[in-house]
């Protein structure tokens, strides 16, 4: 084990007896949610995990360590950090554990502590992508240039969808990685199950998606690959609905000078605010799913 690490003592071992694990962000619960809905959503998520067969490793930094599995007052002080934890992505990590405080990993962060300690299935909400109007911004997540470079399966609802997904897709595709269709055909949109773009594979059972695994990191590709799970068909919130929801976000962000790192959870914030909650409901039952099918994508992978 990587000495910056400090897994529980129940994923070390189930590290060493190559059992399955699954590894979930932070940012959730510091920023993606408030508190308390954010501590329920991070227990259901482990709760999730183990239902279906695998060891969840939530991960985060804490006291100059980077900590693979929080027990229940670590997830805690988490959820009642707020802002005062870091949003950490791949540039935030030395800083952060430099210093000793407490911070959440991002996508990109939590893949690279995932791969420092041999986890190789990640489940989260939404990826970061390519933000609109990135042709004069440059705002583009570095969620995308992580999974080109870190060898993990990040399983999720699609890209967030205030981005934009057709050129989100298109750097995924230059960047050489795969994306997978969990049981689609189409990328989904996060609160949609379709966005009119397609996946580059559909795949209908965990089996599928861990022989394209073995086979892309066998022949020494390294870089992740993105398995896109579609939100349940129950909550799925209009299509038509959260477009003018996220164009009014957008628009109350730019009128506030907000941009940079502090741009999701802004709007996030504010989709909720201005769909009555039911885009955090929707946002719990999506990723609750996504840790689902990533705790069978890592049995799959764990069986010879």
């Amino acid at each position: 084990m990587h000495p910056i690490l400090l897994p529980t003592p129940e994923i070390a071992d189930a590290l060493a007896g190559s059992r399955p694990v699954v590894a979930l962000e932070s940012t959730v619960i510091s920023h993606g949610m408030p508190y308390p809905q954010n501590l329920e959503t991070a227990r259901a998520l482990e709760a999730e995990v183990r239902a279906a067969g695998a060891i969840p490793a939530t991960i985060a930094v804490m006291d100059g360590r980077i900590r693979v599995g929080l027990d229940d007052e670590a997830l805690e002080r988490l959820a009642t950090a707020g802002h005062k934890a870091r949003k950490l992505s791949r540039r935030d990590l030395p800083i952060a554990l430099a210093g000793g405080g407490i911070g959440a990993t991002t996508v990109a962060a939590t893949m690279i502590g995932a791969r420092l300690a041999g986890i190789s299935v990640f489940a989260t909400g939404g990826i970061g992508g390519v933000h609109r109007g990135a042709e004069t911004s440059f705002d583009i997540s570095a969620d995308l240039d992580e999974l080109a470079r870190t060898s993990v399966c990040v399983v999720c609802a699609g890209a967030k969808s205030i981005l934009d997904l057709p050129k989100t897709l298109e750097v995924l595709e230059t960047r050489g990685v795969p994306v997978l269709g969990f049981r689609t055909d189409e990328f989904p949109a996060f609160y949609s199950r379709r966005s009119g773009l397609p996946v580059d594979q559909r795949c209908d059972n965990v089996i599928e998606v861990a022989d394209i695994l073995r086979a892309k990191w066998q022949l020494g590709l390294e870089g992740g690959v993105l398995l896109a799970n579609p939100i349940p068909p129950a909550d799925e919130l209009d299509a038509e609905a959260m477009e003018s929801a996220v164009t009014q976000a957008l628009a109350d962000a730019n009128a506030n000078g907000i941009k940079g790192k502090d741009i999701t959870p802004h709007l996030l914030a504010a989709l909720e605010r201005i769909t009555g909650g039911r885009s955090l409901t929707a946002n719990i039952a999506l990723i609750r799913n996504n840790a689902r099918v990533a705790a069978g994508v890592a049995a799959a992978l764990a069986t010879p």
